[in-house]
């Protein structure tokens, strides 16, 4: 552990303290995962080189594991010489059966080949050591540049429930054991924000709306944030722990993976999972193993030569955490599906918007950037609007309005005819507001632009609407309290109804560079987890994994106080 009297992990002390116990009971070096830790962060930091960081750790990693295959040039492009096909022709002769016994096998032919070597990585283009040798994204280089894709999410805080779906949602996709969170939800509250339970709500201090249908908790959503300068990454002595160069998932190949743990000390978020005992889901019994229209085609993982094992629940002795579904995004599990999580179809608040946070129209980009006029459509489109408003289709108002009409019978009239749900003079300012600010974006060929498409048809149906009456008279823009019709007016319009919160990165600086971003209250550097609306038990879920397992078994650390 650091001799320095403050604790050099952002969670603090107990945390640290946490850690370094839970690296005592390994096999592994406590002392140089806490050391590697603290020197990953200095460099992310700034404080320290990449260079330096490598090289102050070579000779150890090189002692306590037989190799160092962190992903330096250098370090890559002597181990591909020496090794080189070497992997590829003895796991061509490897006919064993089961995951346990191939990754042993493995392990004996040496950790170092088999994580530079062409047949467990796949082609030279497809792996680190390509952006290594490039200096591209992956690369343990001192610039770090994100990829033309960054697959990330812009998950807004006040839209959350606590309703846990989300969870629920990745522990089925992913076979996870019970216990076993790749994400969390929690409650929390500091000097300046309070639960129901710590005082004042948010029902109760006015600030809760029509729009937020949140809780009157304040709710933090913490999957991994998919760093662009991970520090698990820096510390990883196999190089199981990678970010893919093409879209910036930062993932664990489960075959090369010795379960030392260090990416779990590293991580600033405390994100990482050790999978203690076997699975309760077998191998073979993997969900979605084997694609139904297309039993050679494998979604969630291929156990075999030539492929790396990155998605799904992980094998006994190794490390797993949030993968943004990487088969969704390959295209695996369907076209449809890609730019997308299951934790984002999950929502039912339509909390977590998930996308390209390069691509100026994905949801995650908008939902970032214009996070009043995204939060605005989010709420008027979809079945999970429960406040009864509509929006009316373009043929309703063909159906519905006639040419002469005035404003006031016009929204009379469409009110009439959505029955039960309701059509006022705010839903229609809304429409107007978002079509005044609006970038006139259109969503074809990107990958989750499902607010641009909302967005789209919101406009189609203004655009019927004011085919029968005029909405940019003065009396028609004082009647939906758009003053003059500025992008101004409509901003603060929007704003009156969903509300104005900033964006936020946690322990943003810090260096790692996330790509969750969040929209809401911060908690502060005091902020403590509360009960939340929803508990775990009751959706069938666990806290922490330790609850599973024999009291004997070494205490496994999956949450984490704010």
């Amino acid at each position: 552990m650091s001799t320095d009297d403050e604790s050099f992990h952002p969670l603090g002390n107990e945390w640290e303290g946490e850690l370094e116990s839970m690296l005592d009971d390994t096999e592994y070096d406590s002392q140089l995962g806490m050391d590697m830790a603290r020197d990953a962060m200095r460099v992310t930091n700034g404080e320290l080189s990449e260079a330096e960081f490598h090289e102050k750790y070579h000779d150890d990693v090189m002692e306590e594991f037989g190799e160092d295959e962190r992903p330096t040039k250098e370090a890559y492009e002597a181990a591909q010489e020496e090794t080189k096909g070497t992997v590829s022709r003895m796991l061509d002769k490897f006919d064993g059966d089961g995951e346990q016994t191939r990754r042993e096998t493995m392990k004996k032919m040496g950790v170092g080949a088999a994580a530079v070597g062409v047949g467990a990585w796949g082609t030279v283009d497809d792996g680190p050591e390509a952006s290594v040798a490039e200096g591209g994204h992956g690369s343990s280089t001192e610039t770090h540049e994100k990829p033309d894709t960054q697959w990330g999410m812009t998950i807004d805080l006040e839209r959350c429930d606590g309703c846990l779906t989300c969870m629920q949602a990745c522990k089925q996709e992913n076979d996870l054991d019970a216990g076993v969170n790749w994400m969390y939800v929690m409650a929390w509250e500091d000097r300046n924000h309070t639960s129901p339970e710590g005082g004042q709500g948010v029902r109760e201090s006015g600030t809760y709306t029509d729009f937020n249908m949140g809780s009157d908790f304040n709710m933090l959503v913490r999957p991994c944030q998919h760093c662009t300068d991970a520090p698990c990454e820096k510390v990883c002595p196999t190089t199981a722990r990678h970010t893919r160069d093409k879209d910036g998932i930062v993932l664990t190949d489960y075959d090369v993976c010795i379960g030392c743990r260090y990416c779990q000390v590293a991580c600033p978020y405390g994100v990482n999972y050790f999978q203690w005992d076997e699975p309760s889901v077998a191998y073979d019994d993997i969900d979605g193993l084997e694609s139904p229209e297309d039993p050679d085609q494998i979604t969630h993982a291929e156990y075999e030569h030539g492929t790396r094992w990155v998605d799904s629940r992980a094998p006994r002795g190794v490390m797993s955490k949030c993968t943004f579904c990487p088969t969704m995004q390959d295209g695996k599990q369907g076209e449809e599906k890609v730019g997308t999580t299951a934790c984002e179809s999950a929502c039912p608040p339509n909390a977590i918007q998930f996308g390209d946070v390069n691509d100026e129209k994905s949801d995650s980009y908008q939902h970032r950037e214009h996070p009043v006029k995204s939060r605005a459509i989010a709420h008027l489109s979809g079945d999970h609007v429960s406040s009864g408003r509509y929006v009316p289709d373009p043929e309703t108002v063909d159906s519905t309005l006639s040419d002469g009409d005035d404003l006031q019978s016009a929204i009379e009239a469409l009110d009439t005819a959505g029955e039960s749900d309701t059509f006022d003079e705010e839903v229609l300012s809304m429409m107007k507001a978002i079509d005044i600010i609006s970038e006139g974006l259109e969503p074809e060929g990107n990958a989750n632009t499902t607010l641009i498409e909302s967005e789209a048809a919101l406009l189609e149906s203004l655009d019927a609407i004011e085919s029968y009456v005029n909405l940019e008279t003065e009396e028609a823009l004082d009647t939906l309290d758009l003053g003059d019709g500025s992008e101004q007016e409509a901003r603060f319009q929007l704003q009156q109804y969903v509300g104005e919160s900033s964006a936020f990165n946690l322990l943003d600086d810090i260096g790692t560079n996330p790509n969750v971003t969040y929209l809401g209250a911060e908690p502060g550097t005091n902020a403590r987890q509360v009960e939340g609306p929803t508990k775990y038990e009751d959706v069938g879920l666990l806290d922490k994994r330790q609850e599973e397992l024999d009291k004997g078994t070494v205490g496994h650390i999956d949450g984490v106080s704010l």
